[in-house]
């Protein structure tokens, strides 16, 4: 998530735990952009936040995103196996996503 060194340079202005972070992505799965207090039932989801922290949060994860997307960020050098089909997977299990998969992920969740 976007916290210190996140691609788009900014911090966040708080800090945030790993727990939060998932409890985070699971809120914004469930409260879409068409809840109307979407903020709040996240910052309700994941707990010790504000509506106006949450929501910040998922604005610089936007603009990660998009520098990602935008090719302003280089994608890490994963160390990836090939499956019987002749595709990379991570570590070997054939049932990890590649980079392409997980941004599209991503993108839908964030709509």
């Amino acid at each position: 998530m976007a916290s210190k060194g996140s691609p788009s340079g900014r911090n966040s202005a708080s800090t945030w735990t790993t727990a939060q972070n998932k409890m985070f992505e699971k809120a914004i799965a469930i409260y879409d952009k068409d809840t109307p207090t979407r903020w709040q039932n996240v910052a309700a989801m994941v707990g010790g936040k504000s509506p106006d922290e949450v929501k910040r949060h998922y604005e610089i994860l936007l603009d990660d995103l998009n520098c990602i997307e935008a090719g302003q960020v280089p994608f890490p050098n994963y160390k990836s196996s090939s499956s019987s089909n002749g595709e990379a997977s991570g570590g070997g299990n054939s049932g990890n996503w590649g980079d392409k998969e997980n941004r599209k992920f991503m993108l839908m969740k964030l709509q």
